[in-house]
């Protein structure tokens, strides 16, 4: 048997500790409002989700955000722009598995404090004005953080489990599916399929006790070409892929990663990826929805050494743009969107 860890709160005992404001609320529908109206078209602007690979560190992410808050007011009238707060990371195999797993950084596995810290992030997050996007690993995640979260996400890794498509058909925010790191993206479109209609799912209440919860299905949610064996960011993937969900009804537009396969796995090719979608935006912005790409305080990324100490700002996990690489990525998805 499994050694227990200690117990950990219940959602409405860490939801009543760091509670989201009626400003928070407010922000949080508002965000979620605008992405919708940039799916629909009734928004015009592009859909733009960027920030560090995964959150390790509170400071930096909250002093990142605050950058972000002084950066957008440049882009926001083309630009809808929506910070990456990853605070679990999904591993092909072991690492890190992000803030709210190991807050450490040292495999302690402290997810109780875990929680309190990812949750307080996320509504300073909001509180400085900036909507938050992150990716839902954990099935029993969503009921501590989701209502500080205007768009997640379901990665490649976990896009074809049974469960994580149940729990986003309970999710009340918009949700991007990644195609599969191989790189096909049929179960995306069969998860965005599944997704759209109500399930029952057992899991536990906001009180804690094992319950059977029938969701209400979520039909706002769109493809994420992340790549993979390849890239899939170009005029004919995405071509093919637009066919694709027209021929099941589903929403004809996509986000592009550009980073993971799309870049090559090297971060620094973000910057010619991101340059050659706002091209094709600037061609045909209908296709495309948004973009995606890392970005951090300062650029690159560095590892998880015992008794070395991290370089503030810098990812533990993918690379990551710095500011002015971010900025010139910006700067082309504005001019396109011109």
């Amino acid at each position: 048997m499994p050694t227990p860890l200690l117990n950990l709160p219940t959602p409405a005992e860490l939801t009543a500790a760091i509670p989201a404001t009626s400003a928070i609320t407010a922000h949080v529908a508002a965000a979620r409002a605008a992405i919708e109206a940039t799916m629909a078209g009734h928004d015009r602007r592009l859909l733009v989700i960027l920030g560090p690979c995964s959150i390790h560190d509170s400071s930096a992410a909250i002093e990142y955000a605050q950058w972000l808050g002084a950066t957008r007011r440049r882009f926001d009238s083309r630009l809808l722009l929506v910070m990456r707060a990853y605070v679990e990371k999904a591993r092909t195999r072991l690492g890190w598995k992000g803030l709210l797993n190991d807050p450490d950084l040292d495999g302690s596995g402290r997810v109780a404090e875990g929680l309190r810290l990812s949750r307080a992030l996320l509504a300073e997050i909001n509180t400085l004005g900036i909507p938050v996007a992150t990716e839902f690993i954990g099935p029993g995640v969503p009921a501590y953080l989701v209502d500080l979260v205007s768009w997640a996400a379901v990665g490649a890794r976990t896009v074809e489990s049974p469960s994580h498509r149940e729990m986003a058909s309970g999710l009340p925010c918009p949700i991007g599916f990644k195609n599969t790191i191989d790189g096909r993206t049929a179960p995306a479109i069969n998860a965005m399929l599944s997704t759209r209609v109500p399930h029952q799912l057992l899991g536990a209440d906001r009180d804690g006790r094992l319950a059977v919860t029938t969701t209400l299905g979520n039909a706002r949610s769109h493809l994420v070409l992340r790549g993979g064996g390849g890239s899939n960011y170009g005029t004919d993937s995405v071509r093919r892929v637009i066919d694709d969900l027209r021929a099941d009804h589903l929403l004809p537009r996509v986000v592009i990663d550009c980073g993971h396969g799309n870049c090559g796995g090297d971060y620094r090719n973000q910057l010619p990826v991101g340059l050659a979608v706002a091209d094709q935006i600037a061609r045909d912005r209908q296709p495309i929805l948004g973009v995606m790409f890392e970005s951090h305080l300062h650029e690159g990324a560095q590892s998880i050494e015992p008794g070395r100490p991290l370089a503030y700002g810098v990812s533990v996990t993918d690379g990551c743009l710095g500011p002015a690489d971010t900025v010139t990525v910006l700067e082309a998805m504005f001019e396109a969107m011109g």
